[in-house]
């Protein structure tokens, strides 16, 4: 996937002032975030819709936009902020899948070939999309394809807070009818060439003699090519780091307030947390579990494991009693999340001196679990436990959600 913020330093900016106390959401009036007026250098960085529609642009002069929209108002940029809000996003996507490649402040790639939880790629992105919205108070754009460019491509369509598909068999129907100039990495200078040569969509480039293109423009016509084709091998860049803490929530389909049942979504979320720790082979010291009610009200309560460990079975069963110390009876609950941390690795477990043997055969019958799901697919397997909440998660109303 592809994760863009739609007019991000606009919208965190809005963000910080309403959280300061601000009444004015400067998304709904003509504004924009610009440099320093008064030294006559300043630019438009970001616009509101309704700056937009006065015709301002960005990378203008602040002096070209006053005179589109003379209603304008201007308001400083603040990184240290920008920043703030961007790590939200990427801490919220860590819920995910660790393979994050941060392509600057407000966009993310993110790979989620072994992280899908057997669900598919695009539940994902809409309940990204949704979470994005509801927690952070900001929107994205999420593009979703089988590789880089085709998801970045596919963020880039309608917006704002949308998501989009481009796999390989939409290519045709949604991207050659695009104007050349469209394509991703294409430079400025290149398009008026290959408007001289009759090429003015990106089908046309990609239905070009390949070898031609190349002749014209060296080695970036070959990636212009493979582009137009939908061709990208690159992977996503992401740094190899120990998670400190490693967590996984779901927005249910449908609101719950029978605890059995929440328990149950809860048996699935540890089990696609532990997967994930032993992966890295870490052990968690404390668990975390985060209830919001059908009214967004958010409640969590953690506590700290006698052990540290990665065994679902231990995980699940402190879980479900932090669940019975918070849970209020008839609460309609909406969204269930498990988190566990201060991780260690299990070279630095020291072993009790007194040998768990019950202990050792749930460690060999989870790792048993990992090598299947590994080798088969994450939903090959499960515990009999589990069977229930996955069609609490992924069904409603009685249909299945594909």
């Amino acid at each position: 996937m592809h994760i863009d913020v739609n007019n991000a330093f606009l919208s965190w900016t809005a963000l910080e002032r309403l959280k300061k106390g601000e009444t004015l959401d400067i998304r709904k009036i003509p504004a924009i975030i610009g440099g320093d007026e008064e030294r006559r250098s300043g630019i438009v960085l970001a616009k509101s819709m309704k700056a937009k529609a006065c015709g301002v642009t960005t990378g203008e002069s602040i002096y070209m936009a006053r005179r589109k929209c003379p209603d304008l108002q201007v308001f400083k940029g603040d990184y240290k902020s920008y920043k703030k809000y961007s790590n939200e996003l990427y801490n919220l996507l860590l819920e995910y899948t660790d393979k994050i490649e941060r392509y600057s402040i407000d966009e993310c790639f993110i790979d989620l070939t072994e992280y899908l939880m057997n669900d598919t790629l695009y539940n994902k992105a809409i309940e990204i999309n949704k979470r994005v919205r509801e927690e952070l108070g900001f929107t994205v754009n999420v593009g979703v394809a089988h590789n880089k460019l085709l998801a970045k491509m596919a963020s880039d369509f309608t917006k704002p807070d949308r998501v989009h598909t481009l796999f390989e068999e939409e290519i045709p129907t949604k991207m050659w009818i695009l104007p050349v100039s469209e394509l991703f990495m294409l430079g400025r200078k290149t398009v008026p060439k290959l408007y001289n040569m009759g090429i003015k969509t990106i089908g046309d480039l990609a239905n070009s003699d390949e070898k031609y293109i190349i002749k014209k423009f060296g080695k970036h016509g070959k990636l212009m090519w493979e582009y137009a084709n939908g061709i990208d091998n690159s992977e996503v860049n992401y740094k190899e780091e120990l998670p400190k803490g490693v967590g996984n929530s779901v927005t249910l389909p449908i609101d719950l307030c029978d605890k059995e049942k929440i328990q149950e979504v809860i048996l699935a979320l540890a089990e696609q947390v532990t997967f994930r720790l032993r992966k890295y082979n870490l052990l968690a010291n404390t668990v975390c579990i985060q209830l919001r009610t059908r009214d967004f009200e958010d409640y969590s309560h953690q506590g700290k494991l006698d052990t540290a460990t990665a065994n679902t079975k231990d995980i699940y069963n402190k879980a479900k009693k932090l669940l019975e110390e918070m849970y209020k009876k008839g609460t309609f609950v909406r969204l269930v999340g498990l988190r566990v941390d201060n991780l260690i690795s299990r070279d630095e477990m020291q072993l009790s001196i007194f040998n768990n043997t019950n202990s050792e055969k749930q460690e060999k019958l989870d790792k048993t679990i990992d090598s299947l799901k590994e080798k088969f697919g994450y939903g090959t397997i499960t515990r009999a436990g589990n069977l229930n909440a996955e069609n609490i998660v992924n069904t409603k109303n009685g249909k299945t959600i594909v």
